[in-house]
């Protein structure tokens, strides 16, 4: 009963990290490279979004309670994971610990983002706006800190997806795990590329 709960788990943990967490980070990303085309295109992109309909509710079901679980879980399984040298290749065994070292680090990022821009929107300190991220990235230090947590979050999700793929039997020769793998590669490039270049745009205005 145990080993079945935990299989569920794993599996459900998996699920989430892509949908809708995955999808929600490509989205994010999407939406805030809207600010390499100016002050107004950012604002009009934030706001479509900010004012969705029901926007709170789907912030709580699609994104923050899938997000806990995933995390909660995500560090158990950081903190007990073990190598597997005989199942896995030298490459793969790399991965693994990647995947675990850069969740942590998202999970730090991602509290802080998140008390930096949507709660202080919450409380009224802020509005979800260009100069709000402006002002946050102006700082050298935070500007660094969002640089490893925007490339950490991406690597998270781009090999995720690959481990996702495995696990639940979509890619199941070595043929097609080695193609997962360079359209995992290609997926953590270029939304690595948005996310960077969004935040050198907000930092110093090119």
């Amino acid at each position: 009963m145990a080993s079945q709960r935990e299989f569920f788990n794993r599996r459900l943990h998996s699920l989430l990290g892509v949908v809708p967490i995955g999808l929600f980070l490509v989205n994010h990303l999407f939406v805030n490279h809207f600010a390499v085309y100016g002050e107004e295109s950012f604002n009009k992109a934030a706001g479509f979004m900010g004012n969705l309909p029901f926007v709170i509710l789907l912030e709580i079901f699609i994104i923050y309670l899938p997000l806990l679980y995933h995390a909660i879980l995500g560090v158990y399984i950081a903190f007990t994971a073990k190598f597997n040298t005989k199942r896995f290749s030298f490459f793969r065994n790399w991965m693994f610990v990647l995947q675990r070292i850069t969740g942590i680090i998202t999970l730090i990022f991602i509290a802080w983002h998140v008390w930096e821009t949507r709660v202080q929107v919450g409380l009224g300190n802020a509005e979800v706006e260009y100069g709000l991220m402006e002002g946050i990235l102006s700082n050298p230090f935070m500007f660094w800190f969002y640089i490893i947590g925007v490339v950490s979050a991406v690597f998270h999700f781009a090999n995720g997806l690959w481990s996702f793929l495995v696990s639940w039997g979509i890619t199941q020769t070595p043929k097609s795990q080695k193609v997962a793998t360079y359209a995992v590669v290609l997926v953590f490039l270029v939304f690595s590329y948005l996310g960077v270049r969004t935040l050198i745009q907000f930092a110093y205005g090119v």
